[in-house]
């Protein structure tokens, strides 16, 4: 028999505090991220300390009635993060001795914090040493009565009971799922650019089954360290599963210990530990993310089972390039340094293993990047993107990521429409549940002047992405529409939450001008251009409605300081016309028109049908021979 729980249910051990009822572990005061099975596995073995806990009795004790879990790899995962959240060996124990096909013994001294002593068993009743009077006949009548009902109700039990049991039992269903950031268990802060690259990783390839909704990488990142509940982080994200795990780089082996949760309740479905050489990373990583398939119950088609068991060997020190390129790209994104530094580690990659196919495609979005955040010219950057991301589909043409960068370039460099949405469905095709697409396509179809389908598109990737981002997405949508009415609206209330957003600023000053109140889109500019600390194009935004105002000392101003940056870092000829045609010079706004579109500037095919700053040039037919040079005719 297990020691019953004492009734505070406080244990403390060294450094480490037990509160079971609040089912918290915390040392030196600091709560633990550790919660579910190993909290109850914990504290089942701290009440027995010093005393054998038995496999059998720890699954009667933690998982009593759910016979689908597979209980050696839920175990062996709890008592593995135990140790770890522990600092515990299972070689050198110092907490938890592990007794070889019996179970565990806790052999460190549990210091019991205001415990209340259990109450005496009560003794059996003993039996009486006389015998029992005789039934008298009529007794037996309603005896046999009695029996029969009994009987009937045990017949209704036995049929009845193991069928609610079975439901109670059964996996709850799990049609959308997120992946939090595994935890880097490695003992090196160094590393925690490898477990954000695996987890990544991880969300990359479930975005590939269509039948699960993936939440996205930014939606998730935010919950990084975070001491949320899972039910409030799955309420948050609207999604059933949630999967949390580990990793453990140690020399050239990669450890994953995953386990997945049913949100809602926190209820433990799986868990497994996964355990290779570092060469095999991308299998592992497939391995992982068709385990929590199979567990969810997932329809993977074939063409999704062949990608998933398509990974190839990689060499180790080109995935530690592109890992450490991924991590900048996406932490600091926007700002050169971290692109151009993502591009040196994408072209180490490349340069160590050249039958990479990720880490071209990372190199195609860094350098693509570059150039739409205006920190390089287009004619040094595009090109390459297209040959990196090009070389990463004749490697493996299943990235959905690398044809989502392939339709962007289609759009913004080579302003071929077919291919920009063939390359976009593609991308959508191969990760249904990779919301960049979505976001992409979600723009492109407004920039096309198909609201419906766009709006579509921004719902989906709201799904997938609650998070500023698609937010934004939903406001380059409106802006791309030219409903500035909506667009004040959804400015607002983004600013709302995010006051110090430069970007929700800029729209909401934009969202003012195209309902002409440009005092106030003054106002908001100016916020913008201090937020931002100086864009383009709030810049220019805010020069063109100084000169809407009649204040065009100012425009000329933000005009030659334009052009004397022009001599040391890009500025975009595109810019500079909006600020001529501000100042009713068309003549030479057209002449940096042709300008931007020699240059292939990322304007031209961003700005061209929704910009307020040019809407003085549409009449002129040079605009029409514009838009026909373009393709936007058709």
């Amino acid at each position: 028999m297990l020691a019953a729980a004492p009734a505070s249910r406080v244990l403390r051990f060294d450094s480490f505090e037990l509160d079971v009822r609040a089912a918290e572990l915390r040392k030196d005061g600091v709560k633990l991220r550790l919660q579910g099975q190993p909290i109850q596995v914990l504290a089942t073995l701290l009440n027995n300390a010093g005393e054998l806990v038995t496999r059998e009795q720890l699954r009667a004790q933690v998982w009593p009635a759910e016979t689908f879990v597979d209980f050696d790899h839920s175990l062996h995962n709890s008592i593995a993060r135990l140790r770890e959240a522990l600092g515990d060996s299972a070689g050198t124990p110092h907490y938890i001795e592990t007794l070889p096909r019996r179970g565990y013994r806790f052999i460190g001294t549990v210091e019991r914090i205001g415990t209340e002593e259990a109450p005496p068993p009560v003794a059996p009743t003993p039996s009486p040493s006389w015998e029992a009077p005789p039934v008298p006949a009529r007794s037996w009548r309603r005896v046999t009565l009695i029996a029969t009902v009994l009987l009937i109700l045990a017949i209704v039990a036995l049929l009845v009971v193991p069928t609610l049991s079975h439901r109670a039992a059964a996996t709850p269903s799990v049609r959308s799922i997120a992946v939090l950031p595994l935890d880097n268990f490695s003992g090196d802060p160094a590393q925690e650019f490898f477990a954000d690259g695996m987890t990544d990783e991880l969300i990359t390839d479930l975005a590939k089954i269509g039948s699960l909704r993936v939440s996205s990488r930014t939606s998730v990142m935010r919950y990084k360290g975070t001491k949320k509940p899972l039910p409030e982080i799955a309420r948050e994200l609207n999604v059933d599963g949630i999967i949390e795990g580990s990793v453990i780089r140690s020399g050239q082996r990669v450890r994953i210990q995953a386990q997945l949760l049913y949100g809602p309740t926190d209820k433990h479905l799986w868990a497994e530990t996964y355990d290779r050489d570092l060469g095999d990373v991308l299998s592992l990583q497939s391995e992982v993310a068709e385990a929590i398939a199979q567990q969810v119950r997932a329809q993977v088609t074939p063409q999704q089972q062949a990608r998933f068991n398509a990974g190839r060997p990689v060499n180790p020190e080109a995935y530690d390039a592109y890992s450490k390129g991924r991590y900048h790209l996406w932490n600091g994104f926007g700002s050169a340094q971290s692109l151009n530094t993502a591009k040196t580690y994408f072209e180490e990659a490349v340069r160590k293993d050249p039958g990479f196919a990720l880490a071209h495609s990372g190199l195609a979005d860094a350098y693509f990047y570059l150039a739409a955040f205006r920190h390089v010219s287009p004619a040094s950057s595009y090109q390459p993107a297209e040959d990196a991301v090009r070389q990463a589909l004749a490697l493996d043409d299943s990235i959905g990521e690398a044809h989502d960068t392939l339709a962007l370039l289609s759009w913004h460099y080579n302003w071929d429409w077919d291919a920009t949405e063939r390359e976009l469905n593609q991308a959508i095709l191969l990760a249904p549940s990779y919301s960049c697409a979505h976001e992409d396509r979600a723009t492109y179809l407004a920039f096309r002047g198909r609201r419906s389908e766009a709006e579509a598109e921004v719902a989906k990737s709201l799904q997938l992405d609650p998070s500023a981002y698609s937010a934004g997405t939903q406001l380059a949508v409106l802006y791309q529409l030219r409903d500035f009415s909506q667009l004040l609206e959804t400015s607002r209330r983004g600013i709302a939450s995010n006051p110090n957003d430069s970007f929700e600023h800029f729209n909401l000053g934009v969202a003012y001008e195209g309902t002409g109140k440009r005092l106030e889109a003054i106002s908001e500019y100016q916020k913008a251009v201090e937020l931002s600390g100086g864009d383009q194009d709030a810049t220019a935004a805010l020069a063109h409605a100084y000169a809407a105002i009649g204040r065009k000392a100012e425009t000329q101003k933000i005009l030659r300081d334009f052009q004397q940056k022009s001599a040391s870092i890009y500025v975009s000829p595109y810019l500079i016309a909006t600020l001529y045609a501000s100042l009713d010079d068309k003549d030479t706004a057209f002449k940096f028109l042709e300008k931007a579109y020699q240059e292939k500037a990322l304007d031209i095919s961003w700005y061209l049908k929704a910009d307020l700053r040019i809407d003085n040039l549409r009449s002129d037919p040079r605009y029409q021979t514009l838009l026909t040079k373009v393709n936007l005719n058709n």
